[in-house]
């Protein structure tokens, strides 16, 4: 669930949906949603949860920030495992990234989809000890460690015993052809 302003965060979906000539039904199709779900979302009907969020902004292709109030805001969003709080985005002329605070609660982990071609996420744990990275080959880092992946694949995230993670989440979203990825991501699913 995000804490941003789910009216807001809707008309930034349908936004980008409609500047993308995509139909509702295509989106919800495409983010495996249910129609339904995204109609309520975007007519700012339902709060969106996490893993809605992801979905759509990973058809989309455009990270989270982009359908979330802007980045002074510090909006967080949940999911079923964990919670991410925007500390700030950094525009380069050839990147975006995206600075959070992550906390990963112990128990079941989080099953993030691919985002688009060559978006890369940059960990560094502080608390506990963190499983996260690509399904197919996880990484493993304590506090003080740091993991690095390129997210174009699904990948997980989830903590490694009793103890809660804290740790900094980096998002590096290369612009294509000089385009704004943001104004041109991911859903988080159980994962046992």
């Amino acid at each position: 669930m995000a804490d941003a302003d789910p009216a807001a965060i809707g008309r930034r979906v349908r936004a980008l949906r409609e500047a993308r000539g995509i139909s509702l039904s295509a989106l919800a199709r495409q983010a495996g949603v249910g129609k339904a779900t995204l109609s309520g979302l975007e007519n700012g009907s339902r709060n969106p949860t996490l893993e809605t969020l992801y979905a759509i902004t990973a058809q989309l292709g455009v990270p989270l920030t982009a359908v979330l109030s802007e980045p002074t805001s510090g909006p967080t969003v949940r999911g079923a495992a964990v919670s991410a709080t925007l500390l700030e985005v950094f525009e380069d002329s050839d990147v975006t990234y995206e600075l959070y605070r992550m906390r990963v609660a112990p128990g079941p982990g989080q099953l993030s989809p691919a985002h688009q071609a060559g978006v890369t996420e940059h960990v560094t744990v502080f608390t506990g000890v963190l499983r996260a990275g690509p399904v197919d080959a996880p990484l493993t880092a304590a506090a003080g460690g740091h993991l690095r992946w390129t997210s174009d694949v699904p990948h997980v995230y989830a903590a490694v015993g009793d103890e809660e993670v804290t740790a900094s989440l980096l998002l590096r979203y290369p612009r294509r052809n000089g385009v704004d990825q943001r104004l041109s991501g991911r859903g988080w699913r159980s994962a046992r």
